[in-house]
C-alpha cells in the first residue's frame, strides 16, 4: 500500500521476461522445424518427413528429448504445424494422409509389364535366329539381337529410378559381365589349352564355345527381378505406414528383403534349368546364380538411390574377372609363367565357372550385407534424393 506508484509497474515486467524466455525454450520442435522448413514444406505426408530426419540422423532415442516417443509422431507434429499451399497451419493429416498406404506405388501399367517381358522375348528371337541361320546372315543376326536386348533392358531400368540415381559408369561393366557370361567360360578353356584358334563361331563345340543358355536365361529373368523388385518396394512402403518406430519398420522389411531375393533366385534357377534343357547346354548354375544375384542387389540398391556401393561391386567384379583372363594371356610371356598361377589353380580344383562364380558371388554377398543396412531404414523408401 505505501510502495511508490512505479514500483508496481517494475515486477510484473521482471516476471514477464523470464516467462517468455520459459515458453520459448519449452517448444524444441520450433527450432527442430525451423532447421528442416525445407523438408516440411514440400511433404506430401508426415512420413515423408520421418524418412527425412532419419536420413539426417535422428533416430527415436533422439525424438525422446523433443517429448515424442518416436520419430513418427515427431513427424507428425511437424507436418501438422508447418503451414503448406492450401492447408492451413495445424490442419493436421487430410483425409488422404490418413491412410496407411500413403507412400504408395502407382499400379504397373501395360507399358510397364510389356518392358520388362520384351529383354527375354527379344532374347528368345535371337537364340531362335541363330539356329536357323548361317554365315553372314547369322553374324548380323547376333549383332540386331544383341544391340535390341541391350536397348530394352537399359529402358527397363531406367524406370522407376529415383532422380540422380543413376550411375551410366555401372552399365559399361554390367556389359562386360554380361560378355563374359556368354564368351568368358570358352575363352578361359581355350586359352589354358593356347588357343582360341578362332573367333566364336556361337556354337558350343568351336574353337572358342559360347555359353548361350545362361545368357538367355538372365534375359528372361528380367520380369521376375522386376517383379521381385517392385513387390519389395510395394511391401515396405507399406510397412512404412503401418510402423511406429524406426526399429520396428526396419525388423519387418529385413524378412521382405530376403523373401523377394530368394524368390528371384528360385525363379533364375527353374529358368536356368529350362533353357538349359531347351538349348542342350550346361545351365551353369554357380556362375549365372551369382551374376544375377549380383545384378539384382545392384538394382534395388541404385533404384533407392545407393548407387555407389553397386557401382564399386560391379567394377570389382568385372576387373577380376578380366584380371584371370589377362593372367592366363601374359603367361605366355618368356618369365611371365607365375601369373597364371592362381588362375590355373582355382580352375583345377572348380572348374572355369570357379571364376565368375568367385566375383559375382563375393560382389553379390558384400552388396546384400550393405542392403540389408541401407535398404531397411525409412529415408530409402521415402526420401526423394539419391544417397551415396
Amino acid at each position: 500500500m505505501g510502495q511508490a506508484p512505479g514500483a508496481l509497474s517494475v515486477r510484473p515486467a521482471g516476471r514477464t521476461r523470464p516467462a517468455a524466455a520459459r515458453r520459448t525454450g519449452a517448444d524444441p520442435v520450433k527450432a527442430l522445424i525451423h532447421r528442416h522448413q525445407e523438408l516440411c514444406r514440400r511433404a506430401v505426408d508426415p512420413l515423408e518427413i520421418a524418412a527425412g530426419l532419419e536420413a539426417h540422423g535422428i533416430t527415436d532415442r533422439t525424438a525422446n528429448r523433443f517429448r515424442h516417443r518416436d520419430v513418427f509422431t515427431l513427424a507428425e507434429e511437424m507436418y501438422a504445424r508447418v503451414p503448406r499451399d492450401g492447408t492451413p497451419s495445424g490442419s493436421g493429416r487430410t483425409p488422404e494422409t490418413e491412410s496407411p498406404t500413403t507412400p504408395s506405388v502407382r499400379r504397373p501399367g501395360t507399358r510397364w509389364i510389356v518392358l520388362t517381358l520384351l529383354p527375354g522375348a527379344l532374347g528368345v528371337a535371337t537364340v531362335s535366329g541363330l539356329r536357323l541361320t548361317q554365315g553372314q546372315p547369322r553374324l548380323i543376326t547376333a549383332v540386331v539381337g544383341v544391340l535390341a536386348v541391350t536397348l530394352a533392358v537399359r529402358a527397363l531400368l531406367r524406370r522407376g529410378r529415383l532422380p540422380g540415381a543413376a550411375d551410366d559408369h555401372s552399365s559399361l561393366w554390367v556389359h562386360w559381365l554380361i560378355a563374359y557370361a556368354l564368351l568368358g567360360d570358352g575363352l578361359l578353356d581355350a586359352a589354358l589349352t593356347g588357343g582360341p584358334d578362332g573367333p566364336p563361331t556361337g556354337a558350343a563345340d568351336g574353337p572358342w564355345p559360347v555359353t548361350v543358355a545362361p545368357v538367355l536365361a538372365l534375359t528372361l529373368a528380367c520380369a521376375p527381378a522386376a517383379w521381385c523388385a517392385r513387390f519389395f518396394t510395394v511391401r515396405a512402403r507399406r510397412r512404412l505406414g503401418a510402423s511406429r518406430g524406426l526399429e520396428e519398420f526396419a525388423a519387418s522389411v529385413r524378412p521382405l528383403l530376403c523373401g523377394s531375393f530368394l524368390l528371384f533366385l528360385a525363379a533364375l534357377a527353374a529358368l536356368l534349368a529350362l533353357t538349359g534343357a531347351a538349348l542342350d547346354q550346361s545351365a551353369g548354375y554357380a556362375s549365372a546364380l551369382s551374376l544375377g544375384a549380383l545384378l539384382l542387389l545392384a538394382r534395388l540398391l541404385t533404384g533407392h538411390g545407393y548407387a555407389y556401393a553397386p557401382s564399386f561391386a560391379l567394377t570389382t567384379a568385372a576387373t577380376v574377372e578380366a584380371t584371370a583372363l589377362a593372367g592366363l594371356f601374359a603367361s605366355r610371356l618368356p618369365g611371365c609363367g607365375v601369373l597364371a598361377t592362381p588362375v590355373e589353380a582355382l580352375i583345377t580344383t572348380w572348374g572355369t565357372q570357379s571364376v565368375p562364380t568367385v566375383a559375382c558371388g563375393t560382389g553379390a554377398l558384400v552388396l546384400l550385407l550393405h542392403a540389408n543396412r541401407r535398404l531397411t531404414r525409412a529415408s530409402a523408401h521415402a526420401h526423394p534424393e539419391p544417397h551415396r
